[in-house]
C-alpha cells in the first residue's frame, strides 16, 4: 500500500506567499512579478492556514504589524526590530548585576550608619570629612591644652591663697606686737618691759615661722632673696591666643613676690662702676638763701637682684645733719644703701632709698622719689633747706658677688623695748612693717581675683570649644536610627531582588525540556 507523502512544514522563520489577492484591486504591481511579503511565524499563523497551505480569506493588509511600504502598490513585511531589548543569557546576567550593585551600596551606607551608632561620630576619620576632621583635630588639641591651663591656673590659684593667708596672719601678729609695744610705753617698770618684750620675741617667732611655711608646691611668694633674674616673679600660663594664620601665643599672669623675711640686707663685697647705675652730680652743696635740689637718676635697665646702691652725706660744718643711716649693720651715720631684689625697678630702689633717708632722723634734708621718664628711669631727688651749707653728697654702686638682699621685715628683729629709746624707735618701725605686710596681703588677693577670674573663664571657653566640636563631628542619633531601619528595608529588598536575578538564567531550562 503506497503511503500518501506528508505535507511539507511551512519555513520556521519566514513564509513567502503570493498576495496578488490582497493588494487592492484599483491598484496594479509595480512589477509583472508578485508581491512579496515576510512575516513572522507567529504572524503568519493567524493569517496562513499552515496546515492546507493557504491564506486565510479575510486576512488583509492591515492586519499584518509591521508593515513597511514597498514601492507605491505593494509592501515587504519585515520581522520585529528587537535591537536593543534584553535577552536571555546563561553567561551575562544584566538583572543580577544591578541588584548587586544596589545591594553593594545599600551595604556601604549601612555601614557607615552603624559605625556612627557605635562611635557617636558623623565624622571619625579624615575619609569622612577632611576639612572638619582638621579643624576638629586642632581644636581638640586646643581642648586638651585648656584643660593644662586649667590645672595650672588651680595650682597658681592655691600658692597665691596660701601667701595671702600668710600675709593677712602676719598682719595680725604685727598689730599685736604694736599692742605690746603701746603697752611697753605706758609702764617704766624694767620687770614688766622685760616680759613685753619676751612676748613681742614669741610673735617675732611666730611671724617667721608662719612665713617660711607658706609655700605650696615648694614655692613660698613670701621669700624673694635669690640673686637668679626671674625669681621674683612667678608666671602662670593663663591662654593660649590663636592668631589667624594658625600660631598661638601664650598668656601669662604675672604674680610678683613679696618679702616677709627677717634677714639682714648686706652690700656686696666689690664696687661697680657708679656712672653705670647712678647718674648725678655728686659734691658739697651750697645753699645760702633758698632751698638746693639735686637729683640722682638711678637707670631702669640696670637694676637687678644683688645690685647695691648707695647715697652717702657728710657733715664738715654746718647746721644739717646727714641722718643715723640705714641698709647695713651696724647702720654708719649718712650712709643710706639698697640691695635690689629681683623684679625690682629704677622706682623701687629711689622709694626705698628716699624712705631710708626721711626715716633717718636727718636735718635739713629731705628726699623724694622723682618723675620716670619714657625709659622707666626714675630720679631719686634730694632737697637742701638754706641751713644745710656743708652737706656734702656721695654716689656709689655694687656688684651683686656677695651680697644678700633684705627682708621686707628686717627691722623688726630689732625692735626692743626695754628702754624708753627702744619704745620709741619700735613705735615708729612697726607702723611701716605693718604697711609692707598689708600691702603683699593686698597684692596677693589682686593676684588670686584675677586667677580665679581667668579660670573661669577657661572652663567655659573649654566648654564652649566641645560644643563646637560635637556640632561638627557628632553623629545626630535620631536621624541615624531612622536612617538604619531604612538601609535595613532596603537591605532586605536589595537580598531578595538578588536572588530573583539570579534565578532567571534557570528558567531557560525549561526550554530545553
Amino acid at each position: 500500500m503506497t503511503q500518501a507523502t506528508p505535507p511539507q512544514p511551512v519555513e520556521p522563520a519566514y513564509v513567502s506567499v503570493i498576495k496578488r489577492k490582497l493588494l487592492p484591486k484599483t491598484r496594479k504591481p509595480p512589477c509583472s512579478g508578485p508581491a512579496e511579503v515576510r512575516l513572522p511565524l507567529e504572524v503568519l499563523s493567524q493569517v496562513v492556514d499552515v496546515e492546507n497551505r493557504r491564506i486565510a480569506p479575510k486576512a488583509t493588509g492591515s492586519e499584518w504589524p509591521n508593515l513597511q511600504p514597498y514601492g507605491r502598490t505593494g509592501g515587504r513585511i519585515t520581522r520585529p526590530d528587537h535591537r536593543g531589548k534584553t535577552m536571555t543569557s546563561i553567561l551575562t546576567n544584566n538583572g543580577a548585576m544591578v541588584a548587586l550593585q544596589t545591594l553593594k551600596s545599600i551595604n556601604n551606607d549601612l555601614g557607615t550608619v552603624q559605625e556612627q551608632i557605635s562611635t557617636g561620630k558623623k565624622v571619625g576619620t579624615a575619609t569622612d570629612n577632611a576639612a572638619t576632621w582638621a579643624i576638629s583635630k586642632t581644636m581638640e588639641a586646643d581642648v586638651g591644652a585648656f584643660k593644662q591651663i586649667s590645672e595650672g591656673l588651680s595650682v597658681g590659684e592655691s600658692t597665691v591663697a596660701v601667701a595671702r593667708d600668710a600675709s593677712e596672719t602676719t598682719t595680725d601678729l604685727l598689730k599685736q606686737m604694736k599692742e605690746k609695744i603701746v603697752q611697753s610705753q605706758s609702764t617704766s617698770n624694767a620687770d614688766d618691759r622685760t616680759k613685753i618684750q619676751a612676748d613681742i620675741s614669741a610673735l617675732k617667732e611666730q611671724v617667721s615661722s608662719v612665713v617660711g611655711a607658706a609655700q605650696f608646691n615648694g614655692v613660698n611668694l613670701l621669700k624673694n632673696n635669690s640673686l637668679t633674674a626671674g625669681s621674683g616673679t612667678m608666671n602662670i600660663l593663663s591662654s593660649l591666643d590663636r592668631t589667624a594664620d594658625g600660631s598661638v601665643d601664650p598668656s601669662y599672669i604675672d604674680v610678683k613676690k613679696a618679702d616677709l623675711g627677717t634677714q639682714q640686707q648686706k652690700m656686696g663685697t666689690t664696687a661697680a662702676t657708679t656712672g653705670n647705675y647712678i647718674t648725678g652730680t655728686a659734691g658739697a652743696i651750697n645753699g645760702t638763701t633758698s632751698t638746693t635740689l639735686s637729683t640722682f637718676t638711678i637707670a631702669d635697665g640696670t637694676v637687678a637682684a644683688g645690685i647695691g646702691y648707695r647715697i652717702s652725706f657728710t657733715v664738715p660744718a654746718g647746721n644739717a645733719t646727714a641722718g643715723s643711716g640705714a641698709g647695713a649693720e651696724p647702720p654708719v651715720a649718712g650712709q643710706y644703701n639698697y640691695v635690689a631684689r629681683d623684679g625690682d625697678t629704677a622706682k623701687d630702689v629711689v622709694a626705698a632709698l628716699a624712705a631710708q633717708i626721711n626715716g633717718s632722723g636727718a636735718v635739713s634734708l629731705t628726699a623724694a622719689v622723682g618723675t620716670s621718664d619714657a625709659d622707666g628711669n626714675t630720679g631719686l631727688v634730694l632737697d637742701f633747706a638754706a641751713d644745710g651749707d656743708g652737706l656734702t653728697v656721695g654716689i656709689a654702686a655694687f656688684t651683686a658677688a656677695g651680697a644678700t638682699v633684705g627682708g621686707g621685715l628686717a627691722e623688726m628683729s630689732k625692735i626692743d623695748v626695754t628702754t624708753d629709746a627702744g619704745s620709741e624707735k619700735a613705735l615708729a618701725a612697726i607702723d611701716d612693717l605693718i604697711k609692707t605686710s598689708v600691702d603683699a596681703a593686698a597684692q596677693f588677693g589682686t593676684s588670686q581675683n584675677r586667677i580665679e577670674t581667668q579660670n573661669n573663664f577657661v572652663g567655659k571657653l573649654t566648654d564652649n570649644l566641645k560644643a563646637g566640636i560635637g556640632s561638627m563631628v557628632d553623629a545626630d542619633m535620631e536621624e541615624a536610627s531612622a536612617r538604619l531601619k531604612a538601609l535595613q528595608t532596603q537591605q532586605q529588598l536589595g537580598i531578595q531582588s538578588l536572588s530573583i536575578a539570579n534565578q532567571a538564567p534557570g528558567a531557560v531550562m525549561s526550554l530545553f525540556r
